[in-house]
């Protein structure tokens, strides 16, 4: 017998039979719940029914349960709100029956948004991978607002002849359209905090931009020295990097707020009111606040899960560009004195069990390993998109799990980024200034001054000897001091200038 903890405590399953362990009830508190494949007996105590309970036993999978995701379920609940209200405009639900549904479906609302425990949330306890393109999903919420509106009428959990998780709250519905455009709000939700997370980035690396604007140093390309640039411009690159990735994520949302939610069962809408569909739609909007708009074509929306791809693809980008960063991050920081050392990441715990002082870049390497994931993740909603077969795509519940993981933990890796560690950067200010004026990149600077065979032969004997570009190109008399102090001022190595015309020395 093996136990499995939900919201309700902890599920046993011994054979076919699920039983709730709860404090409060005893174990034989059950209440019997039918369905097309027969009859069950389901946990009296909790909100979820017979369909929910085979959805448990069917698919322990991944452990994860949908309560892990208050996005999904608050968008559920605010569609099955506005298809509510809509059947209600219509005449299809009598107005005390849409009344119970509509205040359950604020109650979930409103226990999404808490902080704490949810207790309505912990009720959606089947996993998050599921065969069924979701109708498992579907059905928990359909029993759990049930429930709650049987509650509120003055009937016990299950007395479904009173109100139906099916004929009432599921009216003008099917799976097909639900599910994918709750899903399309849940992913609204969680982009609109992705976007503030990377703006917290953004920002940080734009703070340490004007920080470091004056710090001058050497650039690199193939691990090899450059030519010069200021640190405040390298640290600039990345907040212009994160900026554009917020304008592809932007793009990529403006894909997702476009819903099927009227298609019914594959898009020809059947089973629902010829108004029932744009009332839905723009009552879905106004409940939500987001921007929805009805698909053009139904029948395609059902089948295609191309905004899925598209922007999976962008969190594949967003994921590249902030592993590059962090590479970016790791390698200026190394050392301490073997090292690049250009910079110093801020500390955060100590580094080895064995070696005395050592201390790791372990905020950059914690993202580095997010991207690792958002990018195999990529993969999983490339292949079930690919996978989805003519009027629907059955495997909508892994590419839900893939993109709200990316989300979430991309959010989270730039939040921890910008706080435990671009913010406390500093830089190593005389080192940088001695590889300045030691390097041999500087040579590159003189070619139009001196030419290229000669900044060639400079360079090749500064890397060689012990003197420096500057010592050289005196020595051999090919600029005067005050023409090579003109020409490596700061503002003229680190951005485009107009040729001076210099005369030869004496």
């Amino acid at each position: 017998m093996t136990g499995k903890k939900n919201g309700i405590g902890l599920l046993h399953r011994d054979g076919h039979t699920l039983r709730a362990v709860n404090s409060a009830e005893p174990l034989s508190a059950v209440r019997r719940e039918h369905d097309l494949l027969g009859e069950r007996d389901v946990p009296a105590q909790v909100y979820w029914g017979i369909h929910t309970l085979r959805a448990l036993e069917n698919f322990p999978i991944s452990g994860v349960s949908v309560s892990r995701y208050p996005d999904l379920i608050k968008a559920l609940a605010w569609v099955k709100k506005a298809a509510t209200q809509a059947n209600l405009e219509l005449g299809i639900v009598p107005a005390t029956k849409a009344q119970a549904i509509l205040a359950a479906c604020e109650r979930l609302v409103r226990d999404a948004d808490s902080p704490g425990l949810r207790p309505l949330c912990a009720q959606f306890v089947v996993d998050v991978i599921q065969g069924g393109a979701g109708t498992s999903t579907h059905m928990n919420a359909n029993e759990v607002i049930a429930n709650l509106a049987l509650e509120s009428l003055g009937h016990a959990r299950g007395e479904y002849q009173h109100l139906h998780p099916i004929e009432d709250v599921n009216a003008s519905q099917s799976t097909n359209d639900v599910y994918p455009t709750a899903l399309r709000v849940a992913l609204c939700l969680g982009i609109e905090r992705l976007l503030a997370a990377m703006a917290l980035l953004r920002e940080a690396f734009e703070a340490k931009a004007l920080e470091f604007s004056q710090v001058l140093k050497i650039g690199r390309t193939q691990l090899q020295d450059a030519v010069p640039m200021t640190l405040g411009q390298e640290f600039r690159s990345y907040a212009v990097m994160l900026g554009e990735d917020e304008s592809r994520l932007r793009e990529a949302l403006a894909l997702v707020i476009e819903v099927n939610l009227g298609a019914t069962a594959i898009g020809t809408g059947i089973n629902a009111d010829p108004d029932y569909a744009g009332r839905a739609v723009s009552l879905l909007a106004r409940y939500s606040g987001l921007p929805l708009v009805p698909a053009s074509d139904y029948v395609e929306a059902t089948q295609d899960t191309g905004a899925f791809v598209q922007l999976s693809g962008v969190l594949k980008r967003v994921a590249c560009k902030l592993s590059k960063v962090c590479n970016d991050l790791r390698l200026l920081s190394s050392g301490p004195q073997a090292g690049f050392r250009d910079i110093q990441l801020p500390e955060r715990a100590a580094g080895s069990s064995i070696m005395p002082g050592k201390v790791n870049p372990v905020i950059p390497e914690v993202v580095n390993q997010i991207a690792f994931e958002v990018i195999g993740n990529d993969m999983t909603v490339t292949m079930a998109s690919e996978a989805g077969q003519l009027q629907l795509n059955a495997f909508e519940p892994i590419i839900a799990w893939s993109l709200f993981k990316s989300i979430d933990h991309l959010e989270a890796g730039c939040q921890t980024l910008a706080r435990h560690c671009v913010s406390g950067i500093r830089a190593n200010h005389e080192l940088l200034a001695a590889r300045v004026r030691q390097s041999a990149g500087l040579a590159t600077a003189l070619n139009p001054y001196i030419g290229y065979e000669n900044a060639t032969r400079i360079a090749r004997q500064a890397v060689a000897g012990d003197k420096t570009v500057a010592e050289l190109v005196l020595e051999q008399n090919l600029l005067t001091p005050a023409q090579l102090d003109e020409v490596l001022r700061p503002e003229r190595l680190t951005r485009p200038v107009r040729k001076h015309r210099f005369e030869p020395p004496a």
